[in-house]
């Protein structure tokens, strides 16, 4: 689901940037009143969930492979501004460093899986749980409906911004210039695997971490549960401490992730364009698309721009490491890491810039 460069022609990216744009400019202006010592951990630990999550590739129909995202839970937890922030932040990292989803296509991924997934997760979350208790068993069902609904939105809209590029963009010949395989391909080519396996998945993930919270700490779940009873409100500065449960259970993921490489193939659509030219790449995205040929030559476009951003650790590898596996650790730590500490940067810039604004006359 992270559509790379090249995939998506010059105009839809900046078409995406342009409708991602006013969604992050109201979440900042959002989180901003609440983006302090206790907001910060939940934004880093939730996001380095959402990049720890996605680093688990499960085996899709056709030889493919996908993932759970996060928003859900995120969103449950954080609101629907602060899950924008959180998962948005993952992508970016995933995109600079690791080159996972290509940074003209940052936009377009971001609208997919952190806004457009995000807001339907939490409509969904409250639509279904209503005015019930915290810890009602309603909860959990309603955050695992959130997920699966939510993730499949997001596929969806990818498959729609793939499959409406061979319409919009192609040669005097007719040739695509960038993702090659239209509407009637690529919906089913993106949903059959979102629809059973990832969505499923998603669906354990947000219906576990509530079920979770509502043994281990209740009060974090009552920010999208306005009609719930509330509890004493934390003490300033306490919520590093009481995330601690989290930070474990997501520093037990982090272990885990060379896991994430068992699972052989590529997502749908993210293919190189080596794979275009190569026979065994090409009977692979031949079979993960309704056993469609790809076209003969890899698309103009797509060939153009793949290569306009070379990340220092490409797929999650490291060049000077032999070791595939400790190679991903290394990636996952690094990314959970920069994750942390840009969380803790944005709200030092923020609490800079209140301090500054209390102080003038």
């Amino acid at each position: 689901m992270h559509i790379p460069d090249g995939y998506l022609s010059p105009a839809t990216c900046a078409t995406m940037y342009g409708a991602s744009a006013p969604f992050w400019y109201a979440a900042l202006a959002r989180m901003k009143r609440t983006l302090h010592t206790q907001t910060t951990p939940l934004l880093a630990v939730f996001s380095a969930l959402s990049f720890i999550v996605m680093m688990f590739n499960l085996p899709l129909p056709g030889g493919t492979t996908g993932h759970a995202v996060g928003v859900a839970t995120a969103a449950i937890v954080l609101g629907p501004w602060g899950a924008i922030l959180s998962i948005s932040m993952a992508l970016v990292i995933q995109a600079l460093l690791f080159g996972d989803g290509g940074i003209t296509a940052i936009g377009a991924n971001c609208f997919n899986m952190a806004i457009a997934g995000a807001l339907v997760a939490y409509a969904v979350y409250r639509l279904i749980s209503g005015r019930s208790a915290i810890a009602a068993h309603r909860r959990v069902i309603a955050a695992g409906a959130a997920g699966y609904i939510a993730i499949n939105v997001s596929a969806l809209l990818a498959a729609i911004e793939f499959g409406l590029q061979p319409m919009l963009f192609h040669d005097a010949m007719g040739a695509p210039l960038y993702a090659p395989y239209p509407l009637h391909i690529a919906i089913p080519a993106m949903m059959i695997g979102h629809l059973t396996i990832a969505g499923l998945a998603e669906t354990v993930l947000a219906a576990g971490v509530v079920a979770y919270l509502q043994k281990a700490d209740p009060e974090l779940l009552e920010a999208t549960a306005p009609a719930a009873a509330r509890s004493r409100v934390t003490e300033a500065g306490a919520t590093w401490r009481r995330t601690r449960p989290l930070w474990v259970s997501l520093g037990v993921l982090l272990a885990l992730t060379p896991v994430g490489i068992v699972t052989a193939g590529s997502a749908w659509g993210e293919w190189s364009p080596a794979d275009f030219s190569n026979e065994t790449g090409r009977r692979q995205i031949a079979r993960a698309s309704g056993r469609v040929e790809p076209p003969a030559a890899v698309p103009h476009g797509l060939r153009r721009l793949s290569d306009v951003w070379t990340s220092p650790m490409p797929r999650y590898s490291a060049p000077f490491l032999r070791s595939p596996a400790f190679g991903y650790l290394l990636s996952a730590m690094t990314g959970a890491g920069l994750i942390i500490l840009a969380s803790v940067f944005f709200s030092w810039l923020q609490r800079r810039a209140r301090d500054g604004a209390g102080g003038v006359p």
